[in-house]
């Protein structure tokens, strides 16, 4: 999950798809903004390729990012020579730094296997928040905006490469299990097809808000925009 073969083409695909990291980017800002208008220092959890990260340098003074995934976070080192990309695990990073916003965004939170794992990883964030810092969260989504056995494809072609997506998700108790088939064919490469299984937890609105509370952080929910999951603002009380 999360390997070479995908870091390879993951920007590729989703911004073909429409993706837009900068508004959605901007939205999040704003969001930490109401809370704290002064935040200088921002580090992005499950940073990915730095789609939302280069953004994120350009809107605020200083920006980090933190991803479990080397390859991936290889990608966002060398995509945005400068800014420093930690290796980390969201549950339980420690970085000698505190910051006026931590952003986990595209649903990553719901790699969190359980309401324990959650728990954790809202208190890792918040220990590195300053006084009066902010935690913005793009969750996964509930289990009752969950559309089971969804089906996505595309198909996107860009500087002689095509790249073949389809996917399809299925709730098998409290998660949603996600099949993504990729086939990806360049000039002078051939076609090669790769499977990436993802298992996402279906988490409650209500139990995202008790591990904000849990971790000494004032929730609110934002419904709809950017990604159409919503956004959970929490401010460090």
């Amino acid at each position: 999950m999360y390997g070479r073969d995908l870091a390879r083409v993951y920007d590729l695909v989703h911004q073909e798809r429409g993706k837009d990291y900068r508004v959605e980017a901007e939205a999040v800002a704003a969001a930490a903004r109401r809370h704290r208008p002064d935040a200088g220092r921002l580090l992005d959890v499950a940073c990915g390729t730095g789609g939302h990260l280069r953004h994120f340098a350009e809107l605020f003074d200083h920006a980090e990012g933190l991803e479990l995934s080397e390859p991936m976070a290889a990608a966002a080192r060398a995509a945005l020579p400068g800014t420093t990309v930690h290796p980390g695990d969201m549950r339980d990073f420690r970085l000698d730094a505190e910051f006026s916003v931590i952003t986990c965004m595209f649903g990553s939170i719901g790699y969190m296997k359980s309401s324990t794992e959650l728990g954790l990883a809202l208190g890792t964030f918040a220990r590195h928040l300053e006084p009066g810092g902010v935690v913005v969260v793009d969750p996964w989504w509930f289990d009752e905006t969950f559309l089971d056995g969804h089906v996505s494809a595309d198909v996107v072609s860009v500087d002689g490469v095509t790249v073949s997506r389809v996917s399809h998700s299925a709730r098998r108790g409290r998660a949603s299990h996600m099949d993504v088939h990729v086939v990806v064919a360049e000039p002078g490469l051939g076609v090669r097809h790769f499977v990436d299984r993802h298992v996402i937890s279906l988490f409650a609105r209500t139990e995202y808000e008790a591990a904000f509370r849990a971790a000494g952080l004032r929730v609110e929910y934002l419904p709809g925009q950017p990604s159409g999951r919503g956004l959970f603002v929490g401010v460090r009380t």
